[in-house]
């Protein structure tokens, strides 16, 4: 179909049911249903903010495929976090929803309290492991009676290859923890799970002048802070982590008597950080460790494993990373779904798994690029096609129920938690976001007011505005609220109830999710 502009962005409804254009009445003979919606969404793609940019939109029938609008839904495009609808269902095909990722100690059964020889911490991938669930690893070896180990503590990532980052990920963003270094053995920095990163807590002192107090969870030397701030009559405090190091600098006021301010940075080589708690656990737990701290080297195949954490299922695990936009999740997901398949975890054997997973469900993998899991390399490309042609064939899979639901819903929870209230999608879209500099992405799942299912996709590249996130939930909200019956008429109220309810997304800056901000802004 090609794109038809019948009405604009701008549109009122008149009392006698016409549509008023730049103050032009259009005649009151109006297409409805289908070719209304799809006026809609030209007049959305009119819009200036997409001027000279690239848009791609596809709406589909739900259960019979048929193509409801085509505006370049076989142009490939960035995805960003979109990107994430094909990890995440490749890595449920693979692995399976009731999947735990395994955390090991490995090492010879104690004998009078000792172990000989060296203790293996063997990680296989957890994006989602805490401080707290190191403590409770070496509690449970001081529960078998271990007092001392007389080698040296081992830490085991390979299970994960040695590359840290994604394909053309930017290079400003590696401090931040959206880009942590990715590694089979890692820890997370609070209840959002942001792997391979420290939260670096900053609080007043005790008096005006006094030196601010800085704290890092996990508590660890494994970072160096340099603290210069200082207790204050306001709150203006940079935290900044070096380029090439795990120097992080904190600098400026914090007020007086306030509650602090936080950020949290990755850090350089995980698998250190979290080799580095776990001594501190041992050794809180009155476990003595005779030898040193080795790194990125393999356990005996045929080791004891002496005790174990188990990660929530795989299920519980994708709500994690969908709903928040989770990049660390989703590269652990892919590059899980590869070590499964071959033995190797790197994101060519992900990207295979990924590709024979959703070719399973009828997608042709020919015309797209996956280079990461999560959506943040600018090499990834995909078409709305390809992504509604997921959408549709996944609800055959299994797991579909898992995979429906882990998904941000409109006005509800997640990257959409303050977005399309007050439109027929609140509580009816799930769909999810995508966010880089001048890439904006909407995908999912709505149900008209006639009870027909739908799957969009809109993608848009290379705008120059701040965001064009209000133009995906006029689109959206469209979807949702129409009927076969609906007129342009009826379809542009829905469009400008839609534009009023867009306007706090139009306030979202669009080079980043909004959960990644800190704090959050949805």
């Amino acid at each position: 179909m090609k794109k038809r502009t019948l009405i604009s962005s701008a549109v009122a409804v008149t009392a006698a049911g016409a549509i008023t254009l730049a103050g032009t009445v259009v005649a009151q003979a109006q297409e409805t249903g289908d070719e209304a919606l799809a006026a809609a969404i030209d007049a959305v793609l009119d819009d200036p903010k997409l001027a000279d940019s690239q848009s791609g939109v596809m709406v589909k029938d739900a259960d019979t495929g048929e193509v409801i609008y085509d505006h370049n839904g076989n142009q490939r495009a960035i995805p960003a976090s979109n990107n994430k609808l094909a990890t995440v269902a490749g890595a449920l095909e693979v692995l399976g929803e009731d999947y735990t990722f395994s955390t090991e100690v490995i090492g010879d059964s104690p004998e009078n309290g000792s172990i000989e020889g060296d203790l293996f911490l063997r990680g296989n991938g957890d994006p989602s492991l805490l401080e707290a669930d190191f403590d409770a690893l070496a509690a449970d070896l001081a529960d078998l009676g271990v007092t001392k180990v007389e080698g040296d503590l081992v830490a085991d990532d390979t299970a994960f290859d040695t590359v840290r980052h994604g394909r053309e990920w930017a290079w400003e963003d590696l401090v931040y923890a959206y880009a942590s270094e990715i590694s089979a053995l890692s820890i997370g920095s609070g209840d959002d799970h942001l792997a391979g990163s420290v939260r670096v807590f900053v609080e007043p002192g005790a008096a005006a002048g006094d030196p601010a107090v800085v704290e890092t969870v996990p508590a660890t030397d494994y970072v160096t802070i340099e603290n210069t701030a200082a207790t204050g009559s306001s709150t203006n405090v940079s935290i900044v982590r070096d380029q090439h190091s795990n120097t992080i600098r904190v600098s400026g006021t914090v007020a007086a008597g306030s509650s602090g301010t936080l950020g949290t940075r990755a850090v350089i080589d995980p698998t250190g950080l979290v080799a580095d708690v776990f001594a501190d656990a041992l050794a809180a737990e009155g476990i003595e460790l005779e030898g040193d701290v080795r790194l990125h080297e393999a356990a005996p195949e045929d080791g004891e494993v002496l005790v174990s954490h188990e990660s929530a299922t795989l299920a519980e695990l994708t709500v994690d990373l969908q709903k928040p936009s989770n990049n660390l999740y989703a590269e652990a997901f892919l590059k899980a779904a590869g070590h499964a398949r071959t033995g190797l975890g790197t994101v060519d054997s992900g990207k295979a798994a990924v590709y024979d997973a959703i070719e399973k469900y009828g997608v042709d993998t020919g015309p797209i690029r996956l280079s990461d899991g999560s959506g943040l390399s600018r090499w990834d490309e995909l078409t709305p096609d390809m992504v509604t042609d997921l959408l549709i064939g996944v609800q055959d899979a299994p797991w579909y129920e898992t995979y429906y639901n882990a998904l941000p819903v409109a006005c509800v929870d997640g990257t959409l938690a303050s977005r399309m209230c007050g439109t027929a999608a609140e509580g009816n879209v799930h769909a999810k976001t995508g966010s880089l500099t001048s890439v904006s992405a909407l995908s999912g799942y709505a149900t008209d007011a006639d009870g027909r299912e739908y799957v969009f996709s809109v993608v848009f590249n290379d705008f120059l505005t701040s965001s064009v996130k209000g133009l995906e939930d006029q689109i959206a909200a469209a979807i949702a609220g129409q009927s076969s019956e609906a007129t342009e008429a009826d379809i542009a109220t829905l469009m400008s109830e839609a534009e009023e309810a867009a306007e706090p997304a139009e306030e979202l800056p669009a080079d980043l999710e909004c959960s990644w901000y800190e704090p959050a802004i949805c």
